[in-house]
This record gives structure tokens, C-alpha cells and sequence, in this order.
């Protein structure tokens, strides 16, 4: 059973997702610390009407850089999180929290990356670069966590087409749709000990929807 530490910033759409895949018995793990980056963020709310244990920690809310990032480390620590979920965090890892997770923390993008990722690309920003640069398709990408935005070996990727008459938001929500499906179904291979040790030779193997 995974220990998850779920990483916020927004809506929580993938946190009540993976939520849900545990009430159900199709996700072995438990969520031992929601952690976001905004208090007033529906997720946020969510969480906490939820019961789950959640904590605000924020860069802005301490004067030095170190007692930041000893306070994320000491909140994972302290719930006994032995994996790291970004789910809409907006916020730079810290490389700190990153190597001390390494092949321990996953985010989910809702493009096919390298294309529309880094600094700035995320929410449906992500969405309106797709639509503008005339692409056929878009997509959701799951991929370890290194030091920089939306980099690291990608562990899975699911294609989306786009559609005549698209605009951001329908095709957020249709993008949206398939994460909310593919990620419970990916942290189960890693509580059953299949990732990341052994990467995907043949993808087709996989059902995913």
C-alpha cells in the first residue's frame, strides 16, 4: 500500500480521483497528506471537508528559503509518505524534496509532452496553446518528477484528438475526463510493486479506459 502525499493547487479534480479509486477498493494506497500551495483553492476545501489530513505550506510564509523546505520536509515525514502525487500543483518541487523522492513522485500533465510544458504551461493555458498551434492531437502525460517544469522520464501517455469546433474549456474537460481515469489506474502498478522498475516494453498490454 502507497502512503501519498498529494500535492495541490486548484480545483483537486485528480485528488478526488485517486479519493475516490481508494473508496472503491481499485487504488491500494492511502492518502496520508494533501499539501497545497493555496488555502482558498476548492481542492483545498475539498480536502479538508473530506477529513483528509491537509496542510498549507507556501514559500511566501517563511523569511528563509531552508525553513521552507524544512517544513515540507518535516510535514511528508511526519505522515509517513513514502510517495509523492503532484495533482494541479503550480509550484517548483523543491530539488531538495525532489532527490529525496527520486523515482518517488509522478505529475500528471494534460498535453503530450515535451510539447506545451514548462514554466507557465498549465490549467487551461495549456489547452489554448494546443488549439493555436493547429495541432491534430493533445493528450494527458504522466511522468517522474526531476528538478524542472514537466521534465523527467515519461511513464505514460494517452492521445487525445482534437475535435472540429473545440475550445479550451471543452477540451480541458475531455482531457480532464482521461486523467481522472489513467492516474489511479498508474499508482496501482506502483502499490503492486510494477513501476518503476519495470517500464512499459509494450503499452498495449495496459488497459487504461
Amino acid at each position: 500500500m502507497l502512503n501519498l502525499a498529494v500535492f495541490i493547487s486548484g480545483r483537486g479534480t485528480n485528488l478526488q480521483a485517486i479519493h475516490k479509486a481508494i473508496l472503491e477498493k481499485r487504488l491500494s494506497a492511502k492518502i496520508a497528506l494533501v499539501l497545497s500551495s493555496n488555502p482558498d483553492s476548492e481542492g483545498t476545501k475539498w480536502a479538508e471537508k473530506e477529513g483528509l489530513k491537509t496542510i498549507v505550506c507556501r514559500r511566501s510564509d517563511f523569511k528563509q528559503r531552508g525553513e521552507f523546505v524544512a517544513a515540507m520536509m518535516h510535514h511528508l515525514e511526519s505522515s509517513g509518505v513514502d510517495f509523492i502525487v503532484l495533482a494541479g500543483y503550480i509550484r517548483k518541487v523543491p530539488p531538495e524534496v525532489v532527490r529525496r523522492y527520486r523515482w518517488r513522485i509522478i505529475n500528471i500533465h494534460p498535453a503530450l509532452l515535451p510539447l506545451f510544458g514548462g514554466k507557465g504551461y498549465y490549467g487551461i493555458r495549456v489547452h489554448e496553446s494546443v488549439l493555436a498551434s493547429g495541432a491534430e492531437y493533445t493528450g494527458v502525460t504522466i511522468h517522474f518528477v526531476e528538478e524542472e517544469y514537466d521534465t523527467g522520464p515519461i511513464i505514460f501517455q494517452f492521445p487525445v484528438k482534437i475535435l472540429p469546433g473545440d475550445t479550451p474549456e471543452n477540451l480541458a474537460k475531455r482531457v480532464g475526463e482521461i486523467e481522472h481515469k489513467i492516474y489511479p489506474k498508474i499508482l496501482q502498478l506502483f502499490a503492486e510493486g510494477k513501476l518503476p522498475h519495470k517500464i512499459f516494453d509494450n503499452f498495449s498490454r495496459l488497459t487504461i479506459i
